[in-house]
């Protein structure tokens, strides 16, 4: 039963208001903003004595609850975060990470007026899209480029602008869902346009697309399976087959990459992944892939291809909708002008960096990192280096890892998933990963070896 001398005790939100103790913080943050943090106490300490909890309602604790809350309020909900994962491209954690010039150009367009819609050379309106345009074409090979905010964006807008209201052909096998349940299907569906599906999961033959063009058709889609693999007994359709066929049909040709690589990672003993000048110079009218995967770039949507299907794509009113700010284009810019020289690429871009990073200078920070986890820890845990494996992540190469080193953190009588979270609550939070009974830190993308020396840790814990 609730306390009701208690409840009856809860000063009203004026008095707290008045009280000596927060009037240094009102003229600080504002008297409304400590209102709403007066009611928020007040309203949980209610909640708690109906509860059946005991509680103090003096004036003073409230006082030192609604300056705690503030605090908490008022910190940054976005935090750095260690990434031990064994994931590179997470994209619970932002995917990648710029580059020191994309970082810069972000600073300028964040602290200054800029140019994002003005020619200054002709002293007018300017297209946004122009300061990245040419350079993406240069990269890939295609005619014309325009960018959204992110590929899924890319993907609905082609398949509005080109197939609204028609059918699109597409093999059962390329139906595919990625995270965050982004399914090809629902997209193609959303767009507006009619899905004709061809052929079966593991086996698809040119004849099946043959087959299915009538006069509704409209667009012949590939998409890549960027996040599984069918292995046995498969065949699907190279590219400039269905290109051969769209054309002798005048219907586009439409390619989903993802990942969109502009470099060919095999040549740096990495798995092969679909390189856009490679999807371009087979004769895809239409190609699209994502700013922030292994381009390692800002979250963005890039749309290459022939020039009349990229002005319609410019044409459509949902454009404006689906549009980058300028942070993003600066940061874009910054990042495919690396790729201009494949050295900076290799040297300045941390995506290819944490991929390219040889085995044996991992081995060094980690064996660093042991010696002081073990002073930090104590002798209670045991902690030791193992081989294993990093994911390249966000749907790229699924099949694929590349070899690592792993700190193994155990202990006898603390559960791994305990020990998980005592690193996750350090400051800043830790990720590691629970696998085989044992708490590990990847450390393929750790440069440093005390970036992953919780501050909270506790023998006791």
């Amino acid at each position: 039963m609730p306390d009701r001398r208690q409840l009856s005790e809860i000063p009203s939100v004026d008095e707290v208001l008045r009280s000596d103790g927060l009037s240094e913080l009102i003229r600080i943050h504002s008297r409304t903003l400590v209102t709403k943090a007066v009611r928020y106490i007040l309203e949980e300490m209610r909640q708690g004595l109906i509860d059946g909890q005991n509680l103090d309602v003096s004036i003073f604790n409230i006082e030192t609850k609604v300056r705690s809350y503030i605090v908490e309020m008022l910190k940054p909900s976005l935090k750095k975060v260690v990434n031990a994962s064994g994931t590179i491209l997470h994209t619970n954690l932002g995917r990648a990470i710029l580059c020191d010039r994309a970082i810069e150009a972000i600073k300028l367009a964040a602290a200054n007026p800029v140019n994002i819609e003005f020619n200054l050379k002709e002293g007018n309106r300017g297209e946004r899209d122009s300061h990245v345009e040419d350079i993406i074409c240069s990269l890939t090979g295609a005619e014309a480029a325009t960018i959204v905010n992110n590929n899924a964006a890319a993907v609905f807008l082609v398949l509005n602008t080109l197939a609204e209201g028609k059918e699109v052909i597409i093999s059962r096998g390329e139906l595919i869902e990625i995270g965050g349940s982004f399914r090809i299907p629902e997209i193609i569906q959303k767009s507006g346009c009619k899905i004709t599906e061809v052929g079966t999961t593991n086996r698809t033959h040119l004849s099946d697309y043959i087959s299915a063009i009538n006069p509704d058709t409209a667009m012949l889609l590939k998409v890549h399976t960027s996040n599984y693999k069918v292995v046995g007994f498969t065949s699907s359709i190279a590219l400039k087959d269905l290109v051969a066929l769209g054309a002798q049909h005048g219907i586009p040709v439409f390619e989903d990459l993802g990942s969109g690589s502009l470099l060919d990672l095999s040549q740096y003993d990495l798995p092969k992944e679909p390189v856009v000048m490679e999807s371009v110079g087979a004769g895809a009218d239409v190609v699209t892939f994502s700013g922030d995967k292994l381009l390692g770039g800002p979250q963005a949507g890039i749309i290459a291809g022939k020039q009349r299907y990229i002005q319609k794509v410019n044409k459509n009113p949902l454009k404006r909708a689906l549009r980058v700010d300028k942070l993003t284009i600066a940061a874009l810019e910054a990042t495919l002008k690396l790729y201009l020289n494949p050295d900076a690429v290799v040297k300045d871009l941390p995506t290819m960096r944490f991929l390219l990073r040889p085995v044996s200078e991992i081995a060094l920070i980690a064996d660093e990192a042991t010696k002081l986890l073990k002073q930090r820890l104590g002798m209670d845990y045991n902690i030791k280096i193992e081989d294993s494996e990093t994911l390249i992540g966000s749907g790229s190469l699924p099949e694929d890892a590349i070899p690592t080193k792993v700190i193994s953190v155990t202990h006898k009588t603390i559960a791994p998933e305990k020990i998980f979270e005592m690193f996750l609550q350090s400051e800043p939070p830790i990720l590691g990963r629970v696998k085989d009974e044992k708490f590990l830190l990847d450390m393929r993308m750790i440069e440093k070896a005390v970036h992953i020396l919780p501050n909270n840790a506790r023998h006791s814990y």
